[in-house]
C-alpha cells in the first residue's frame, strides 16, 4: 500500500496510511495516527450523504456512532437537531481527544465512551439509529477471497452485527455506509437471527459508496436480485482529489485482491 500524506487543519504533512492494510486492524496503529491527525472523514463528509440519511433521524432519537474515530459526523448530527448522541472507538487517544474538542467547542451532552464494536457496552434495545460509516469494512482488510472470507473475518463481522441488532429498539434502523458491495454484504446482512430488512442507495462521484439501511423488525427475504454470477469490478473514473484521498488507496487494495482471484 502506496504511502498517503495528508494536510492536517494545522496545514503540517502527515503521513497516515499505514504499509500494509492489515494494519488497519492494530489498535496502536489508531493511537499513533489520532495523536497527529486531527480530521479525517473516511467515505466522505457528511454533506455528501446528508440526504440519505435525514429521513431515519428525529430530534427524539437516540445515535449510536461506531468507531468515530476524528470525524465531525456527531457535530453534524447535532446541527440537525439530534440531541442524543453517543461516540465510541476503540482508540482511547481518539476517545479523549473528541471530548477535549467538543468541550471546547461548547457541545454538551454527545457522549464518547472507548469500547470495542465487538463487545459494546450498552443494553438491549438502547438506541433508534445506530451508524457506521467504513469502521465494519476495517474488518474486511485481511478477509482473503471476498467471495468466501476468512472463517475469522466472518465471525467478527457477524459478532458486531449481533451487537448491533442487540442495542437496537424495536423498528429501529442500523445506517452501514460502506465500499462493500450488496453481493458481498447482504449474505452477512440476512445471517440467521436477524430480524431487519436490508436495503441500500449508493452515492459519491468518481466512484460509489454503498448506503446501507437495515430496519430492525422488518425482514425481506427478498430485496433486491443480487445474482449468483461475479460482476465485474466497474469502471473508476476519479477526480484529481479522490487520487489523494486515503479512500481510495483502501479502495484499490481491495479491487486488487479481487482482480487477482479473478484472473
Amino acid at each position: 500500500m502506496a504511502d498517503v500524506r495528508l494536510e492536517t487543519e494545522s496545514n503540517r504533512p502527515l503521513d497516515v496510511a499505514p504499509r500494509t492494510a492489515a494494519a488497519y486492524l492494530d489498535p496502536h496503529y489508531w493511537n499513533e495516527r489520532f495523536a497527529a491527525e486531527e480530521h479525517y472523514e473516511w467515505f466522505k463528509d457528511y454533506s455528501h450523504f446528508q440526504h440519505l440519511l435525514r429521513p431515519f433521524l428525529s430530534p427524539s432519537h437516540s445515535v449510536l456512532e461506531i468507531g468515530c474515530g476524528n470525524s465531525r459526523l456527531c457535530e453534524e448530527l447535532r446541527r440537525d437537531g439530534v440531541a442524543d448522541i453517543t461516540c465510541v472507538d476503540i482508540s482511547p487517544v481518539a476517545v479523549e481527544r473528541m471530548q477535549n474538542r467538543l468541550r471546547d467547542m461548547g457541545l454538551e451532552g454527545i457522549k464518547v465512551v472507548q469500547a470495542d464494536m465487538l463487545d459494546m457496552p450498552f443494553g438491549g434495545e438502547s438506541f433508534d439509529v445506530v451508524i457506521e460509516k467504513g469502521t465494519m469494512d476495517v474488518l474486511f482488510v485481511d478477509s482473503g477471497d471476498p467471495w468466501k472470507p476468512r472463517p475469522a473475518t466472518v465471525d467478527k463481522v457477524m459478532k458486531m452485527l449481533q451487537g448491533v441488532h442487540k442495542v437496537l429498539k424495536p423498528e429501529g434502523t442500523f445506517i452501514s455506509i460502506s465500499f462493500g458491495q450488496p453481493h458481498f454484504r447482504r449474505p452477512l446482512f440476512e445471517g440467521l437471527g436477524f430480524t431487519w430488512s436490508v436495503d441500500w442507495k449508493t452515492f459519491g462521484e468518481g466512484f460509489h459508496y454503498f448506503f446501507y439501511t437495515l430496519k430492525k423488525g422488518r425482514r425481506m427475504s427478498d430485496n433486491k436480485e443480487c445474482g449468483s454470477e461475479r460482476p465485474s469490478m466497474p469502471s473508476i473514473s476519479l477526480l484529481h482529489e479522490e487520487l489523494e484521498d486515503e479512500n481510495y488507496i483502501f479502495r484499490t487494495t481491495i479491487c486488487e485482491e479481487l482482480e487477482t482471484l479473478e484472473t
